[in-house]
C-alpha cells in the first residue's frame, strides 16, 4: 500500500481482499490514540465503538457482494460543525456543550453513511468557524504537519479535518468553507481542499457562519479523492475523473489583490508552478480584475459573515458570551453595528460584483492564484492579538474573493518535498465544478516539480 493511499487505492484493496474495513478503522484509531501524535487535539470526539461496528457491517456486506459503494468501509472524519444523530454539535465551542444531542444526521453526513463511509469522529475547528488560522483555546490547537517540533498553525476553520487527513487518521474529511475554511487548512498541510458552488450541497444540519457564503466541501489526499467525496455530498453518481491535458489550458492570474503582500516562499513556489504549467503548454495570462476591489468595500464593516453570524449568535452571546473565544466574540459583535440598510446594500453590491466578475473571467478555463498570502505562521507568534489579526486576514484574503463570487475552487499542494506548504488555488464561476476538478487533476502532478 502506498504511503498515502487514495480512496481509489483503498477501494481496490478492499475489493481484492488485501485489507478490510475493520483493519482500516483500527489503524486510524491507533493513529488518533498515539500519545506522540496530534489526535487528542485533532478530534473533539472519537466514535470508536460505532466506527468499529460500522466497519464490521461493511465487511459483511462486501463478502455478500452487497457493499453500498466501492468506498464502503473507508474511515472519514466529520467537522464538529455538523449534526450526527445522538451527538452534541459543539461547533468547537464550550457555549453549546449543554445542547440536546442531534435527532438526525445532517444530510451530508447521511449521504456519506449511505455510500458506506465510516464516521470515525468529530474534528476540532476554530470556534464557530470564525477564523482562517485554526487556533482553538477550548480544545487545543492541532499542529500543521509542517515542522511539528516548532509548531505551526493548521489553518482554519477546518483545522482538525486537514490534520486528520495529513496524519492518516481518516482518508476523507468533511469541512466547511465560508472564506477558505477547506482550502486554507489544505494549503497549510499539503493536501487538497475543495469549495463547491454553494448550491451543490445542502447546508441543513450544520451550524451556520454566513448563510450567504457557507459551502460544505471535502478535504482529502488527491483531486480524485475530493471529486469522489464532492459527488457523494452533492448526491450525484461518482463518475470517473478525466484529467484535462495541461497543454491548451487557458488560465488567468489575477494581479488585483491576489498577488499583494505574499510571503517570499509563497511567491517563489507560485511562480515556479506557473512556469511548470507554461512549459507543459498552458496558456497563462496575467489580468487585472478590478472588481476584486469591491470585496474590500463589501467587507469593510464585517460584511456578510459579521452580519449573519451576529443574527444567529446574538441571544447565545447574551447568555454565554463570557465562554466564547474573545477573538471570535469580537468578530461576531462587529455585526451588531451593521444596519438593515447596510446589509441590503451588500446584497445588491454582491449581485453586481458577481455579474461583472463572471463576465471578465468568462474567456478563461480558470483563475489561478495562491491559496493564501502567507505560509502557516508559528503558533507562538500569534499570542499577540494584533499579530493574529494580521495573519488571519492574510490567510483568508484570496479565498474570500471566490466565496463572494459564489464560485468553486480547489487548493492543490504546490511545494516540493521538505519545503514549507504552499497551496495553489484554481477557481471559476459558480457551476464550473466538474471543469475545476478536470483541470486540477491534469495539473496536480505537474506543479510539484
Amino acid at each position: 500500500m502506498p504511503d498515502h493511499p487514495t480512496l481509489a487505492s483503498l477501494a481496490a484493496d478492499l475489493d481484492a481482499g488485501r485489507t478490510t474495513a475493520r483493519k482500516l478503522v483500527e489503524e486510524c484509531l491507533a493513529r488518533i490514540a498515539d500519545p506522540a501524535g496530534e489526535g487528542a487535539r485533532t478530534f473533539i470526539h472519537v466514535d470508536k465503538d460505532a466506527a468499529l461496528a460500522a466497519a464490521d457491517a461493511m465487511d459483511h456486506l462486501r463478502k455478500a457482494n452487497a457493499a453500498p459503494s466501492p468506498y464502503a468501509g473507508i474511515p472519514v472524519s466529520i467537522k464538529d460543525l455538523y449534526d450526527i444523530k445522538g451527538q452534541v454539535t459543539r461547533a468547537g465551542s464550550r457555549a453549546l456543550e449543554d445542547s440536546a444531542p442531534a435527532e438526525a444526521d445532517a444530510p451530508v453526513v447521511a449521504r456519506l453513511r449511505r455510500a458506506g463511509f465510516v464516521v470515525i469522529g468529530r474534528t476540532n475547528m476554530t470556534e464557530f468557524a470564525y477564523s482562517g488560522i485554526g487556533i482553538n483555546p477550548h480544545y487545543g490547537t492541532p499542529k500543521s504537519v509542517f515542522n511539528r517540533s516548532v509548531g505551526h498553525v493548521p489553518g482554519g476553520s477546518s483545522s482538525g479535518a486537514a490534520v486528520s487527513i495529513a496524519d492518516r487518521m481518516a482518508y476523507g474529511a468533511l469541512g466547511t468553507d465560508t472564506g477558505g475554511s477547506c482550502r486554507i487548512p489544505a494549503a497549510y498541510n499539503g493536501i487538497v481542499g475543495y469549495k463547491p458552488t454553494q448550491a451543490r450541497v445542502p447546508l441543513t444540519g450544520g451550524v451556520p457562519l454566513s448563510s450567504s457564503l457557507d459551502s460544505f466541501g471535502p478535504l482529502a489526499r488527491s483531486v480524485a479523492c475530493c471529486a469522489v467525496l464532492d459527488a457523494v455530498l452533492a448526491d450525484e453518481a461518482v463518475q470517473p475523473l478525466q484529467p484535462r491535458p495541461v497543454k491548451g489550458m487557458r488560465l488567468a492570474v489575477p494581479t488585483t489583490i491576489a498577488l499583494d503582500d505574499l510571503d517570499d516562499e509563497v511567491a517563489k513556489t507560485f511562480e515556479r508552478a506557473l512556469a511548470a504549467l507554461s512549459r507543459q503548454g498552458a496558456l497563462i495570462e496575467r489580468i487585472e480584475v478590478p472588481e476584486f476591489n469591491d470585496v474590500l468595500v463589501m467587507n469593510s464593516k464585517g460584511g456578510f459573515a459579521a452580519a449573519e453570524s451576529y443574527a444567529w449568535h446574538r441571544y447565545l452571546l447574551a447568555s454565554k458570551g463570557d465562554v466564547y473565544d474573545p477573538r471570535v466574540r469580537v468578530r461576531i459583535l462587529r455585526g451588531e453595528s451593521i444596519s438593515a440598510a447596510d446589509y441590503i446594500d451588500i446584497l445588491g453590491a454582491r449581485s453586481s460584483f458577481i455579474a461583472r466578475t463572471e463576465k471578465r473571467i468568462a474567456p478563461y478555463d480558470a483563475l489561478v492564484l495562491p491559496t493564501t498570502a502567507n505560509t502557516p505562521p508559528k503558533i507562538a507568534d500569534l499570542a499577540d492579538d494584533q499579530a493574529f489579526a494580521v495573519q488571519n486576514l492574510r490567510s483568508l484574503r484570496n479565498c474570500t474573493l471566490i466565496n463572494m463570487l459564489d464560485g468553486c475552487a480547489i487548493s492543490l499542494p504546490a511545494h516540493g518535498e521538505g519545503e514549507v506548504p504552499v497551496g495553489l488555488m484554481l477557481a471559476a464561476a459558480g457551476g464550473s465544478d466538474r471543469r475545476i476538478f478536470e483541470l486540477a487533476a491534469g495539473m496536480e502532478d505537474v506543479i510539484r516539480v
